[in-house]
């Protein structure tokens, strides 16, 4: 299992990707955005929303940091993304069963923002605001998903 640092933007993580990258000497850059992933045909994403990063890893002296935008359509979900406060811890695991033990310790007391289920980028996926408002992402697939999608891309 892996604890992660996990950055949301405001349509502009493509720039943070490159600066950070940058910064730290990233060894490994992933990113994905939404158009790379099939739509719901039922559910249109606008183009502005279609070229925004959906997900990506920046790996960097055995660390890791993700980053991805907040779609404009799920700041209702989702709250605005607030600058200094758009930092999420992540637990990558592939246990599902002690992911579950974890959501469901973490969101006593606190908002399940997305239950624990399966995504077309995770088999096993879910968000929520912990208690005293630490936001946490749950994510089985994480790596498999972000490989899988740019080698389709290549």
């Amino acid at each position: 299992m892996a604890a992660v640092v996990y950055m949301n933007f405001d349509g502009v993580a493509e720039q943070a990707i490159a600066f950070y990258a940058e910064a730290l000497s990233a060894s490994e850059v992933k990113a994905v955005k939404f158009k790379d992933i099939p739509q719901d045909p039922n559910y249109p994403l606008p183009e502005n929303e279609l070229n925004m990063i959906m997900e990506s890893s920046i790996a960097f002296e055995g660390g890791k940091i993700m980053m991805s935008d907040v779609l404009p359509s799920m700041k209702k979900v989702t709250g605005e993304v607030v600058q200094g406060n758009n930092i999420l811890i992540t637990l990558v695991m592939n246990d599902k069963s002690k992911l579950q033990e974890y959501f469901t310790a973490l969101s006593v007391g606190g908002h399940v923002i997305i239950p624990l289920g399966n995504m077309p980028w995770s088999s096993c996926f879910g968000m929520l605001v912990d208690k005293f408002g630490v936001a946490w992402k749950f994510n089985s697939d994480a790596d498999i998903f972000l490989d899988r999608v740019i080698a389709d891309k290549r």
